[in-house]
This record gives structure tokens, C-alpha cells and sequence, in this order.
């Protein structure tokens, strides 16, 4: 083995990433994994009694995608001939071109197994979810808290988490730290990562990229600026509004490169930060080092997130960051990006990027259009129709799904079909439009119960939605990431609205991420006899936070102004609900939780004792 950061040289592993368990039910089995070349696999499965009960030839099972010489992305997803069996700890074997999993990967399974295993629960009543997690960012890995969770209950069929779910900003593709932008190219070189045309001025071809003077701490200097006009400021702006993207990620091999470094331990020992020093400007020197510093402890955790994911089914959905900061924020900023040609060739690769890593393993059955024409846009001489790909991909309306658990759980898509404000392209987009809420309203019909994911709060801190209102209103609501449900009348109007229907389910959770801090809301309807009663649980980040003095300023400004009793309710849509703020056990008044850490809701038939917690590896927060 080498250095937890790579010194030395030594030979590709045969598996890069993974195994992850994605979607997960009785009839239907989904692993996600990359491999250094192409594979064939076998998947054998055992009872609690380690006895063998299927063992089978996956060809028929398999999709392998090549996105580099020597990297092939894998999706099996299984259809066993009998229903697997539910709340009872099912272990597997997977060997890749005959070699054993746990062979290739000593460190895959808990200390008391030889072999992974996962658990089809019969109810979704145990869920980890989170967001936000930023691999330079000076806090733990929530990620880590999570694995502990797992590791004291993974074989308990009561304790143990049905599923985790990330709600949003998974990796952060506009905010990179410089030795992951080396890693990453040193990770492109060693798997040999296809090359791709950009056709612009500056930067022709991803390998012009890769060594153009700009490439570190300077891409704001190669990413496209436009003219925009907001009350009075006038002059050309950059297009990616984000504040950190001196590194922003724009091929597509680069963002490829980022999943594979953000969940696994061996790709992190192909490649040495310190070579490139060399490149950094001088000005960034310190702060290389300082990021570097960072990153040296998310690495050593690595190897325990990698078995996490082995172990227990992940869902996912993007937000912003996964692809740039205000991505679809405004109409203006939609026109701009869309019709500037680098612009729109970086959120196609970032949306093509999630498809192979996040998307594709949540619902593999709705992406089958997309899977059937996979040879048309990947082979052995790199990447083809490129600029169709990227039509094809943005044009996709298939990201939101449902999950047919108990309670049932909708995952919606909030950046791709935004509600356009009509009157000024500078106001902020609804977070969905019309059609999406009233497909989001057929799934919710009749169900007794349901589980919202929203990666933005539906109902936030209301102090903070004020303050991006007062931005909005002088036209500039890219200043305070003005994204939240209340900011656009008519989609704010249908989801109320959708919450008072009489065929709504008379108890909702909402699991939401984005905001960098955690809280808990208890609603109620007013004015509908047996109106919903209403969870908001809002857990973010998993590896960042919101800063700290400022939080404490809004939180108590929040109480102040705007607790139950505040006439100034009745200014907002709050005018129609009773809203109680569930407090984190910190010994304090603070209603905001601000720590880095992984959410567990844990379900109770009666509503009001369902359990909203945040968990970190040293403590464990409850709000009440």
C-alpha cells in the first residue's frame, strides 16, 4: 500500500468506486460500481444462517459504460425470480471477472461479517438522510457518524436504518479545493479519462484545460461573463455566479474524476497533491496548503464511507452545487447560460455526470431511453455527439421519482422545472412549475402518510426569506441565493394549496438539506377540519456549515420577530398555519442547529413522537 495520499506508483485496482447499493425493494436489486476494465460479474446471496440461496451470471443484468481507457462505469440491477424476503439481514458476495469482492477490498465489511449485507425493511421508519458535503471544508464527515450508526445496528432488523438519502450538493462541482483539481487531473492521466472538444477560444479541448496558466485558482477567467441589468448595476457579469469558482469543474472527465475521488479510498492512492505545488500561483500557495491539510482527513474516512454504501440502499437527488451555484435561479440567468456555448456544454457535463454517478441508480427503469442509446455517446475512441448528448440531457424531465415504501417517499426535482417569472427575468423561478405540482399532488392522493424530499425547505427561516425578498426586490437575488418555495407567488400558492386538499395525506415529513444548518418545524393547517399535520426537517450540511456568528444573529432575530405569536405572521402564508419550532437539545435557546453530522428520522405511529435527530461521531442532537 502507499501513502494515504499516493506516493509511489502502483497498479489500477480493479474496482475504482464502489460497490454501492442503490434501489433496493424484493423484486428489485441495484449495485453501482466503477471498474479499471471491463467486467463480468457474479452475484451470490445468503440467509442469516450464511447458507447460499441464489447464485447467478449477471450478463443479462449488467450495463457497463466506458468513460476512459481504463474506466468502465456499472450498473447491475437484478430482478430475483422469487421475492427476496424483507427484515431479514441478506449478505452477498459480488465477484468482478471471478475475483471476490471482499478479496479486492479487505475493508468492505463490519467487523463481525465476512461478507456485505444489506436489509429490504418492511417499513421505511429509520431514515438517514443529509446534505452539503464539502470534501475541504473544515468540519467531520457526517458520513462517519453515519457508518457508526450502521455499524452498531446493521444487524438488527429493529434499529437498523432502512435507507439513507442525499437531498442535494453531493459533490460540490463549483467550489473545489486546488489539490482535488490536481487530483483530479492526475486521476484523468492514470485512468486515462476521455478528451473532449469545448471548442472555445480559450480553451479549445480539455487537455488545453488541464494546462492553460488559468486552470488553478484562475477559471473565473476562462468561464463566460454576460451583460446583465438589475435595478441600476449595469455592466458585464460572470454567467457562474458562484463566490469559489477559481476552480470550477467544466469537462466532463474532470467531473467524473470528482465522484470517483469523493467515495473512494483507492483513486485518492493513484495520485500525489504535493507534485502539484509546482503549478499553484504563488498567491495561492497557503491556501493549497490549507485545503490540502483538509483533504488529508476526508481521505482517511474514506474507507469507511465506501463500506457504508456497500451496506445500506442510497438515494439521491441533485441541487445546486452538484452542478454550479444558483443553477436555474432566475430566468435572466437561465437565458444566459443556455445560449452561451461553454456555458451550456458545463451544465450538460455536470447533468451527464450525475446521470452516470447519482441519478441512474435511484430508478434505473426510467432512464432505459437513455440507456439503449448508450453507444451512440460512449466507445473505446472516447466521447461522440457530445453537443447531442448534452441537448438530449438538458431537455430530460424523468430526475424526480417515487419510492413504493411505507410510508411512501417522493423525491422532487427543484432545478429543472422551474416556475419562470413572467413579469421580470430577474426575479427568482419557482422551484417547480405548474405541472410538476400537480403530477407531485396525483402520487400524494389517498396515501395515509408520505415522505417529502424537497432539497429546499418548503417552509424555512422566515427572517431569511424576508432578507432575500428585500434583495430580490433591488434586483439582486443572486447575492442571497434567493431560492426558497415562498419566493415565487404561484408555486408557493399550489404547494399550500396541494397541503389543504382534502385527498392530502393527514401526515407529512419533509426532509430538506441546501441551507448549511439544521432545524425542526411542527406545522398545522389552520382553517380545515382535520387539516395535515406537518413535519419540516431540515439537515445540512454532512460536511459544511453556515457561519457561525452570523447564524446566531439570525436566529435570534428569527425568534424574536417571528415566534408563533408575532402579529408579523400574519404578513406571510404563515397567516394560515400554526407553526411550533422544535428545539435541539443544546442547553440553549437556539432553535437553528449549526454542526456538521448526518440526519436520522425515526417514525412513531403516533406523529408528534416521531424522532428528528442530528448525530455527529461525538454527540447526538434531538429537537423537541
Amino acid at each position: 500500500m502507499v501513502d494515504v495520499l499516493g506516493k509511489g506508483e502502483m497498479t489500477l485496482p480493479m474496482v475504482l468506486a464502489g460497490p454501492v447499493l442503490r434501489h433496493i425493494s424484493s423484486d428489485e436489486l441495484t449495485f453501482w460500481l466503477v471498474t479499471s476494465c471491463s467486467a463480468r460479474f457474479e452475484l451470490s446471496l445468503y440467509d442469516e444462517s450464511d447458507q447460499c440461496f441464489d447464485i447467478l451470471q449477471l450478463d443479462g443484468y449488467q450495463q457497463e459504460i466506458q468513460v476512459g481507457e481504463h474506466c468502465f462505469i456499472q450498473l447491475i440491477h437484478y430482478s430475483p425470480s422469487k421475492p427476496l424476503e424483507q427484515d431479514v439481514l441478506i449478505q452477498y458476495q459480488l465477484k468482478v471477472n471471478g475475483e471476490e469482492i471482499t478479496k479486492l477490498i479487505p475493508e468492505l465489511c463490519y467487523l463481525d461479517q465476512e461478507k456485505p449485507g444489506f436489509m429490504i425493511k418492511s417499513r421505511a421508519d429509520n431514515i438517514l438522510h443529509g446534505s452539503c458535503r464539502k470534501p475541504h471544508h473544515a468540519s467531520e464527515d457526517g458520513l462517519l457518524a453515519a457508518d457508526q450508526v450502521l455499524s452498531k445496528a446493521h444487524l438488527d432488523a429493529v434499529s437498523r436504518p432502512a435507507l439513507m438519502i442525499f437531498s442535494g450538493d453531493q459533490i460540490y462541482a463549483d467550489d473545489v479545493a486546488g489539490p482535488t483539481l490536481v487530483a483530479i487531473h492526475q486521476l484523468i492521466g492514470r485512468l486515462g479519462l476521455y478528451d473532449e472538444n469545448i471548442e472555445n477560444e480559450l480553451v479549445p479541448d480539455s487537455q488545453t484545460l488541464i494546462a492553460h496558466a488559468y486552470t488553478y485558482y484562475g477559471r473565473k477567467k476562462l468561464l463566460p461573463n454576460c451583460q446583465f441589468t438589475s435595478f441600476n448595476i449595469k455592466g458585464e457579469q460572470p454567467i457562474f455566479s458562484s463566490d469559489s469558482a477559481e476552480n470550477h469543474l467544466i469537462s466532463l472527465s474532470e467531473m467524473l474524476a470528482m465522484y470517483l475521488l469523493v467515495w473512494s479510498p483507492s483513486c485518492w492512492q493513484l495520485v500525489d497533491c504535493e507534485l502539484g505545488l509546482a503549478r499553484i500561483p504563488k498567491e495561492h500557495q497557503d491556501t493549497y496548503q490549507s485545503q490540502f491539510k483538509a483533504l488529508k482527513e476526508f481521505v482517511l474516512g474514506l474507507t469507511k464511507v465506501q463500506r457504508l454504501m456497500a451496506h445500506l440502499p442510497v438515494y439521491m437527488i441533485f441541487d445546486d452545487h452538484d452542478v454550479t451555484d444558483d443553477w436555474n435561479l432566475t430566468r435572466a440567468w437561465e437565458e444566459a447560460i443556455y445560449s452561451n456555448p461553454l456555458g451550456r456544454r458545463v451544465i450538460g457535463n455536470s447533468l451527464i455526470a450525475y446521470w452516470l454517478c447519482q441519478g441512474w441508480g435511484n430508478q434505473p427503469n426510467r432512464f432505459e431511453e437513455l440507456q439503449n442509446d448508450v453507444s451512440l455517446y460512449f466507445g473505446q475512441d472516447g466521447f461522440s455527439q457530445q453537443d447531442e448528448l448534452v441537448d438530449r440531457i438538458l431537455d430530460w424531465n424523468k430526475w424526480h421519482y417515487s419510492l413504493a415504501t411505507s410510508p411512501k417517499i417522493l423525491v422532487l426535482d427543484t432545478r429543472t422545472q422551474r416556475w419562470r417569472s413572467e413579469s421580470k427575468a430577474n426575479k427568482p423561478s419557482g422551484l417547480m412549475d405548474w405541472e410538476a405540482l400537480i403530477e407531485m399532488q396525483q402520487e400524494l392522493i389517498n396515501e395515509p402518510e408520505v415522505i417529502l424530499v424537497s432539497p429546499a425547505p418548503v417552509f424555512g427561516v422566515k427572517l431569511i426569506e424576508v432578507i432575500q425578498k428585500i434583495f430580490t426586490f433591488v434586483g439582486r437575488p443572486l447575492m442571497v441565493d434567493a431560492e426558497n418555495w415562498m419566493a415565487h407567488p404561484g408555486s408557493a400558492n399550489v404547494m399550500l394549496n396541494i397541503f389543504r386538499h382534502k385527498k392530502t395525506p393527514p401526515n407529512f415529513i419533509i426532509l430538506s438539506g441546501d441551507v448549511h444548518y439544521s432545524f425542526v418545524y411542527q406545522i398545522k393547517i389552520r382553517f380545515r377540519k382535520h387539516g395535515p399535520q406537518i413535519l419540516q426537517v431540515t439537515t445540512s450540511g454532512i460536511k459544511n456549515n453556515f457561519p457561525a456568528k452570523l447564524l446566531n444573529c439570525f436566529d435570534t432575530l428569527n425568534r424574536v420577530l417571528f415566534s408563533s405569536a408575532s402579529p408579523l405572521n400574519l404578513l406571510t402564508q404563515r397567516r394560515r398555519m400554526s407553526v411550533r419550532w422544535r428545539k435541539p437539545e443544546t442547553g440553549c435557546k437556539s432553535v437553528l442547529y449549526n454542526q456538521s453530522g448526518i440526519g436520522q428520522l425515526i417514525l412513531d405511529e403516533e406523529f408528534e413522537k416521531t424522532k428528528a435527530l442530528v448525530i455527529s461521531r461525538e454527540r447526538t442532537t434531538e429537537f423537541k
